[in-house]
């Protein structure tokens, strides 16, 4: 499911539609909120259109490309010395002291509404005939527990007849969900996040209720992978699919092929793996994970040369 084809190129686009269009309706003139990118550039986007004012708060360490796009709409944009964290509380304190119209997913319950749209177009795209299995990138939370409430909506309807089991992938150095799960715990710690995959490295997930729900109501489970097999993912799912999602984007197709190389997927098992944002959001690290180009002069000789090389390279 390649949500990187939204208008801002992530899957936050589905609740920063239904934030901004709360924000008219409550008759807000200016739109806030705290994230590691996504989430960021989604409501500076969708603020632009419906001519709002955003401030935007995001850890300084934010990938370029992001803080760019941010730029580009239009955003008033602050780059908070520290994690996400930080720019969470800043961004909170500022919400209320202002205001603004809080698009925290973590904190305004209708953002739900719209990230559960994910869940609802994997059943209608499959003929209502929903996978056995969902692998999706977890940081704060909000994403998975969107799909569990677009499932289980959609169950209690009757439109479907099962809960897909819900995988949450978490990188290894932001792992505090799958803790939670993996020790059978009813609460979450927080801790220091360290990883690539900017959009996940959530060491504090504001919405840890909802995910260890989501994960748990759904008998599904949790998985950690490293930075190396989160890099090694971006060519191989773009090789073998067409798709070129960022770091955190491809981070469910690593858990995904992690379970299944070691035997804890069923080969008769059917599987939707949620791709949460486009590659062209972090092209540094895209770089990190490939080779280097040719470079030649305008010459067939140094040009066939340089082929030959190749060749015996491989």
């Amino acid at each position: 499911k390649d949500d990187g084809r939204n208008p801002t190129a992530s899957l936050k686009d589905r609740a920063s539609a239904v934030g901004v269009a709360k924000a008219l309706d409550f008759g807000q003139k200016t739109v806030a909120c705290a994230s590691t990118g996504n989430a960021a550039s989604s409501l500076s986007g969708f603020a632009a259109v419906m001519g709002l004012d955003s401030y935007i708060f995001v850890p300084e360490k934010a990938p370029a490309a992001k803080v760019t796009q941010l730029l580009v709409y239009g955003a008033n944009v602050v780059l908070v010395k520290g994690d996400y964290a930080k720019a969470f509380d800043l961004a909170t304190a500022a919400i209320e002291k202002f205001g603004w119209y809080n698009r925290n997913c973590a904190i305004n319950p209708f953002l739900v509404e719209g990230k559960k749209t994910c869940a609802m177009e994997i059943a209608e795209q499959l003929n209502w005939e929903v996978p056995d299995r969902v692998f999706i990138s977890v940081g704060d939370g909000c994403c998975v527990g969107g799909l569990y409430k677009g499932f289980r909506d959609l169950l209690e309807l009757g439109l479907i007849d099962k809960m897909p089991k819900i995988t949450g992938v978490q990188a290894e150095g932001s792992s505090p969900i799958y803790k939670a799960i993996t020790e059978n715990s009813e609460r979450v710690r927080f801790g220091p996040a360290d990883t690539i995959a900017d959009s996940i490295s959530v060491g504090a997930p504001r919405n840890w209720a909802k995910a260890l729900r989501a994960i748990r109501a759904s008998e599904g489970t949790a998985v950690t992978v490293t930075d190396d097999e989160i890099l090694s993912a971006i060519p191989e799912l773009a090789r073998s699919s067409g798709v070129f999602g960022e770091p955190a984007g491809v981070t469910g197709f690593a858990g995904f092929r992690k379970m299944a190389l070691a035997g804890e997927i069923a080969p008769d098992e059917t599987v939707t793996v949620v791709v949460t944002g486009n590659g062209l959001k972090d092209i540094e690290s895209a770089k990190r994970s490939v080779g280097q180009a040719l470079s030649c002069a305008p010459d067939i000789d140094e040009f066939s040369r340089l082929i030959d090389q190749r060749r015996t390279d491989k």
